[in-house]
């Protein structure tokens, strides 16, 4: 590849000066947010966990809205244009006529696509006045993001991070501690929701729902603290919409048309959302390319999309949140212990739900022992170490890749390489060693959930 092209690529002026809002241009009006009576959450209802400028972007109808130029300028400073490589080693192993490319977030000082929101929000948050911000994590990898920008904005940051991940990760919780954040392993007896659930199961090892439920109570009842989340709602994934706006440029400064295929890993959705949805705009909304196909990818073990209802439900498990529409596996639901921490949430963000429901989005789901085989032969090819929620689309992409083959297709495949593997050895070294599991989904009983759902 000619270099000059590469450096191009690379160029600090392919970062969008706007986020993409595919609010406006969903295939049907987004449902609106409840409260437990039915009644429609309004956004002064959520004043009391967000900063009002979030909450203008959470329930905005305009398609495109400004980055600042703090945030914009700090994007540059901390990588990105991440670089969209092509897997070339990869294509060659497989003897496939498809064309493999992927957008490395792992590049980025916290490892993943996480920083992209984060850094927005602190933003925001100072701006208003915030002095304290607090989160939830499954992985680390959102976790590890909040905390780095809270210290760039001189704001504390308390984060939740779920028990079993907490025992399985234990560098990410040093990262975060070394960003200069308080790290609690949930469920913890700080709060109400986490005494609960300790009081019934003293060894729960935790689940998203849990430590977001944690998280929300300590914002509602500590002064000058807001509360932080890293996927689901809207305004979060209009921040990572910053990864398909550039791979939509750095495609084009490769003299490469839209691809055939766009695939992501789906625990709340910002990894998918990030760099699915400004492609969906570009080819769908647009109609540059109507049969693109949107892949996005979840584990067995919680299979909201591929299992779970299309219904109103909770965003986390103590009920704190308003109802969103969602395709969910309830939200009681107790996630299995899978090594992809980031994808154990019993959800999916109300956006991403519609477009599954219209059939524009396509889900698949996975089990981690041939996710983690898939990120194997990653590895060996392309060098890089994918963190196991990303490596649920490496099994996508290599199966599409295969498939390309039988039929001698020339298949365009582009997916989100949304973080590295290196903090997550742990779990490759129970892989090498023939010790990772399969889990399979738990009974899902959605017999709990609102009534609301029988009118709504």
């Amino acid at each position: 590849m000619d270099l000059n092209v590469v450096r191009s690529v690379q160029s600090a002026d392919l970062i969008p000066k706007q986020w993409y809002n595919i609010v406006p241009d969903l295939p049907e009006p987004l449902p609106p947010m409840l409260k437990p009576d039915g009644s429609e959450a309004k956004p002064s209802d959520l004043e009391a966990i967000f900063p009002k400028s979030l909450i203008q972007q959470e329930f905005s109808t305009e398609r495109f809205i400004d980055i600042p130029d703090e945030v914009r300028e700090l994007y540059a400073g901390l990588g990105r244009p991440t670089p969209l490589l092509r897997a070339y080693r990869l294509e060659r192993f497989l003897g496939t006529p498809a064309k493999i490319y992927y957008k490395y977030e792992g590049v980025l000082p916290t490892g993943s696509h996480k920083i992209n929101t984060a850094v927005a929000q602190a933003y925001f948050n100072k701006l208003e006045g915030v002095e304290r911000l607090v989160t939830e994590t499954g992985a680390g990898q959102w976790g590890s993001a909040l905390a780095l920008a809270g210290s760039l904005f001189g704001l504390r940051v308390r984060v939740y991070m779920v028990r079993v991940s907490y025992e399985q990760k234990p560098y990410r919780r040093i990262l975060m501690q070394l960003y200069g954040a308080e790290v609690i392993p949930s469920p913890s007896p700080y709060t109400k929701a986490g005494r609960s659930i300790l009081a019934a199961d003293p060894n729960h090892p935790g689940s998203l729902g849990i430590a977001i439920s944690e998280a929300i109570e300590d914002a509602l009842t500590n002064p000058k603290t807001k509360y932080s989340l890293g996927s689901v709602l809207n305004h979060v994934l209009l921040h990572q919409t910053v990864i398909g706006l550039e791979a939509l440029r750095q495609l084009e400064a490769m003299g490469e048309e839209l691809p055939d295929y766009v695939i992501g890993c789906v625990g709340g959705g910002s990894n998918f959302a990030g760099i699915a949805y400004p492609f969906y705009y570009e080819a769908i909304v647009r109609g540059r390319k109507r049969d693109i196909k949107l892949v996005a990818v979840e584990p067995k073990a919680i299979p909201s999309m591929t299992r779970g209802v299309y219904t109103y439900d909770y965003g986390d498990t103590a009920g704190l949140t308003p109802l969103l529409k969602m395709y969910t596996v309830g939200h009681r639901y107790s996630p299995p212990p899978i090594h992809a921490g980031g994808l154990r949430y019993h959800g999916v963000a109300p956006t991403l739900a519609i477009l599954v429901k219209n059939d524009v989005v396509k889900p698949v789901a996975y089990h981690q022992t041939e996710v983690f085989k898939a990120a194997e032969i990653f590895a060996k090819t392309e060098g890089v170490v994918p963190a196991p929620e990303s490596a649920h689309a490496v099994k996508a992409v290599i199966d599409i890749a295969l498939e390309a083959k039988k039929r001698n297709e020339k298949t365009v495949i582009l997916f989100n390489m949304s973080g590295h593997g290196l903090l997550d050895l742990g779990g490759y070294q129970e892989y090498l060693e023939g010790r990772l599991r399969d889990f399979e989904p738990k009974e899902i009983d959605l017999s709990y959930l609102p009534k609301i759902n029988q009118a709504k």
